[in-house]
């Protein structure tokens, strides 16, 4: 690229920065470990948009983009919710290794990482799972302030009873 071109690309690249908008994140991050009644093989299969169906009342993604029809690297996915629809974007599928990533777009709400690592144990797996929401607005401010510890420990604790009774009972609690 000649001096001329590359002052200008330089201009450009500046005259951006000062018209875009750059803020710090409204962000939280949670941990928590699941205890889990089957070993990660059989467990891991079980984090899918599709087979979530079979152990979660009411999962019922409303399109599931798939080469083999379920969960898998690069799968998209969406999901109702307010105030616009969420996509769903798997970006590590590792069933070998028992790690799941994927991240949670919804517009003006919340981005959103959600990962899940799986260990054998004595009596089954344990489940790592992580989500970090960051705000993408006013109402997403809101929801990041009211996704307390608390809040967030009773929402892995339900998410571990039904799928503790599906892999106990084969039927959703």
């Amino acid at each position: 690229m000649d001096a001329s071109r590359s002052v200008a690309h330089q201009q450009l690249i500046f005259r951006n920065l000062e018209t875009m908008k750059i803020i710090p994140p409204n962000r939280v991050t949670r941990h928590y470990t699941q205890q889990l009644n089957a070993d990660p093989a059989t467990v891991f299969p079980l984090l899918c948009p599709v087979r979530e169906a079979d152990w979660i009342a009411g999962w019922d993604p409303l399109c599931v983009v798939s080469e083999s029809g379920l969960g898998e690297p690069d799968c998209v996915f969406m999901t109702s919710a307010a105030p616009h629809d969420a996509v769903w974007y798997i970006t590590r599928h590792q069933p070998e290794h028992g790690f799941l990533e994927m991240l949670k777009i919804t517009p003006q709400f919340t981005a959103c990482k959600l990962s899940i690592t799986l260990q054998p144990t004595a009596t089954g797996s344990s489940a790592l799972v992580t989500y970090t929401h960051t705000s993408l607005g006013p109402e997403g401010d809101a929801f990041v302030a009211s996704f307390t510890e608390e809040y967030y420990r009773r929402f892995m604790q339900d998410w571990e009873s039904r799928l503790n009774h599906f892999l106990q009972h084969g039927s959703r609690l």
